[in-house]
């Protein structure tokens, strides 16, 4: 997706829906991974420190107990 996203084509997606997934997951997934790549742009360019890799760590803890919303 990052290296050649004008390439993609519906059959490119034909594995996912192969393997149970919908629309709806495929697009949650690609919106995840272009999130991802924004931040990570945001951050070289920002001058914004990114997270240590221990609050990482914790981040994941959290987000496999609890989940990713917080209440």
């Amino acid at each position: 997706m990052n290296e050649a996203s004008p390439t993609i084509t519906p059959d490119d997606f034909r594995p996912l829906h192969d393997a149970g997934w919908d629309d709806a997951a495929i697009y949650f997934a690609i919106t995840a991974c272009a999130l991802f790549n924004f931040y990570n742009r945001w951050v070289d360019a920002s001058g914004v420190h990114p997270l240590s890799d221990e609050a990482h760590r914790q981040g994941a803890k959290r987000s496999a107990q609890h989940g990713y919303v917080r209440s």
